[in-house]
């Protein structure tokens, strides 16, 4: 039974962002902002970056707004100004992505300014821009966050939010891919990644596929075959996996934007869970410059060395 999640939370932060960024940019603290505006389809957003406060007051937030502004941040993105702070609008996976950026020395936490969006839930990527937010139409990554309310940001508009709670869809699915045979998963998988065309949206998007060149595309030596045939999407795909984890934010913006709606999330979130029950380790809750698949402690589980 689909539920109404209360979104008279957006208007307040809106308000509270627009002003926000005004101040900066007029009192010349920021060159530019990276926020959202309203996009020419009707209840859409689109990430955009203004330089003006005259701008500011264009600035939105909505359940449409889904897009993770910190890839904007990365060495791979050259519309940013280069000169002066840049401020930033936030939602809670967005600072996870931030956090994970500061630890792998991407960013500088002294050269950004954090604008925090108390968020309610954004929509699917199925759902219309315009449709109401249910706890059908909602982003199925926003069932399991627990932080609606960033954390760490240099500004937070003071506003109640009531996020949606329950199970996951990715949950749902990792109990379905757990109950099969080690067999039977690789098939799951060898299927899902036949469909790949190799747009390589899934690493546009991403916050931390900010390589300038990607290994993938490299063609001396290649080591990755770059045309959609199964040998190389299984490469593309399971090297992608294994590089995020420890890494990923969660924010599956890769998910979103796959035009063969391959179910990438679902592997980067079955990758986390393997990390936290290992490890106890959540990748972006405090920058890091090391996760635990990049650094050795002796009270490590060895027992996979024979």
């Amino acid at each position: 039974m689909s539920n109404h999640i209360d979104t008279s939370a957006y208007s307040a932060v809106t308000a509270a962002i627009r002003s926000e960024a005004a101040r900066l940019l007029a009192g010349g603290e920021v060159s530019a902002v990276i926020g959202y505006l309203p996009a020419r389809r009707k209840g859409s957003a689109q990430p955009a970056i203004i330089t003006s406060a005259d701008q500011a007051a264009e600035l939105i937030f909505s359940p449409a707004c889904v897009n993770n502004l910190a890839v904007y941040l990365t060495k791979a993105k050259k519309e940013v100004p280069k000169s002066g702070r840049i401020a930033i609008t936030a939602k809670s996976c967005d600072m996870r992505a931030l956090a994970g950026l500061i630890g792998e020395s991407q960013l500088q936490r002294s050269d950004i300014h954090i604008i925090g969006l108390p968020c309610p839930g954004v929509l699917s990527s199925v759902a219309d821009p315009s449709a109401l937010l249910t706890t059908d139409t909602v982003a199925s990554k926003c069932l399991e966050c627990e932080f609606n309310l960033p954390q760490g940001a240099d500004f937070t508009p003071v506003v109640n939010v009531t996020a949606p709670r329950g199970p996951s869809r990715y949950a749902a699915e990792i109990a379905r891919l757990e109950a099969m045979t080690p067999a039977e998963r690789w098939s799951f998988w060898k299927a899902q990644f036949s469909k790949c065309i190799r747009c390589y949206a899934c690493r546009q998007v991403c916050p931390f596929c900010y390589c300038e060149q990607c290994m993938c595309d490299r063609n001396r030596p290649q080591m990755v075959e770059t045309t959609p045939r199964p040998a190389g999407n299984l490469a593309w795909h399971i090297i992608r996996a294994i590089h995020l984890s420890g890494r990923c934010a969660g924010c599956a913006e890769c998910e979103r934007v796959c035009p063969m709606d391959i179910p990438l999330n679902l592997l980067n979130r079955k990758m986390a869970r393997e990390l936290k029950e290992l490890y106890d380790y959540e990748a972006g809750f405090e920058p890091q410059e090391k996760g635990p698949l990049n650094s050795y402690l002796e009270k490590d589980d060895q027992s996979f060395i024979k």
